[in-house]
């Protein structure tokens, strides 16, 4: 990079729609700020865009006022950030993507926006990811492949991300390229964000890849249950997977986290229930069977949730 280039701002476009997700339009916008303010430079430069301009809100009903996108792409990085409703029109932008790509542009989907082109492209490949959560609504709809469950993915063009917190790793790793490493360093401590994962890093439900406990068996138990929502293992077959007896298993549950095996399986199963009842069409009974739950569903979901699914459907559907 040339010491004339290190003059100039990278400039950064965010892409929104109504419904946008909060916390990747924050990590994207204030690790920016910050990195301007420790580098004591206007180092990046940033503008949010949105198809028709004017106020946009998020679903936490925060408003920000944007600019209508334009045939101006002299953007080095566009980040177009997922959706609360998966299926907001706004997210489907293939042709602004191929502008932005023709003009050398890097874009960067999050979330629901990679999930939407992953669907335009119509395969999940290894070289595209997308939030763990967004993967029922791909496989229900019948887009092929598997998909990679990595924070971050890129083939070549396009990076894809699962979003959300895993923005703020994208974010300092983009930085960089651009300001020093001590800076960054620097961005990364203001944050209390321990450490920068990779992008290859996966994500800790979809990926299991996980370290609930620092127990290794029970961690290696919890990951078992997670491969097994829809046919549940009994405690007694996980017990033997894991060569310990169910009474030392049960007791090491209630150590770490104050409850039986029995009961933190249940709640891995309504909480993926959970999932698949807001982002899929899948019916109750449906959902239900897909989360080992073969009788009973909408009773215990009730009594954990305090709602019925159908209530649960009927109170999230995205607002007109």
């Amino acid at each position: 990079m040339t010491d004339e280039l290190r003059k100039s701002p990278v400039l950064v476009d965010i892409l929104v729609a109504n419904g946008f997700v909060l916390t990747e339009f924050t990590a994207i916008v204030e690790l920016l700020r910050t990195a301007n303010r420790v580098t004591a430079k206007e180092a990046f430069r940033w503008r949010w865009l949105s198809k028709r301009g004017g106020p946009v809100t998020c679903r936490a009903g925060i408003t920000i006022d944007t600019h209508p996108f334009d045939e101006k792409h002299t953007a080095q990085y566009v980040f177009m950030l997922g959706n609360s409703d998966p299926d907001a029109p706004d997210l489907s932008q293939r042709r602004l993507i191929k502008a932005y790509q023709w003009a050398g542009t890097r874009v960067i989907l999050l979330s629901e926006a990679a999930s939407r082109y992953i669907a335009e492209t119509g395969e999940q490949l290894m070289s595209h990811t997308t939030h763990w959560e967004n993967r029922a609504l791909l496989n229900e709809r019948g887009t092929p492949g598997m998909g990679s469950y990595a924070l971050v993915a890129d083939d070549g063009q396009i990076t894809t991300s699962a979003g959300m917190g895993a923005t703020y790793d994208l974010v300092l790793g983009m930085l960089g390229g651009h300001i020093s490493a001590a800076a960054v360093a620097t961005v990364t401590d203001i944050f209390l964000h321990e450490t920068i994962r990779t992008s290859s890093t996966l994500q800790p439900f979809g990926g299991k890849e996980l370290s609930r406990s620092g127990n290794r068996p029970i961690d290696q138990c919890i990951e078992l249950m997670q491969a097994n929502l829809e046919e549940p293992l009994r405690i007694s077959e996980l017990a033997g997977y894991l060569d310990i007896s169910e009474r030392s298993l049960e007791r090491q549950f209630r150590k770490h986290f104050g409850t039986t095996p029995n009961a933190y399986y249940r709640e891995l199963r309504l909480n993926q229930a959970n999932t698949l009842l807001l982002k899929t069409s899948m019916s109750v009974r449906e959902v239900g069977l897909a989360c080992g739950f073969s009788n009973g569903f909408s009773s215990l979901f009730g009594r954990h949730f305090g709602i019925t699914p159908t209530a649960l459907r009927r109170a999230q559907a995205p607002a007109g």
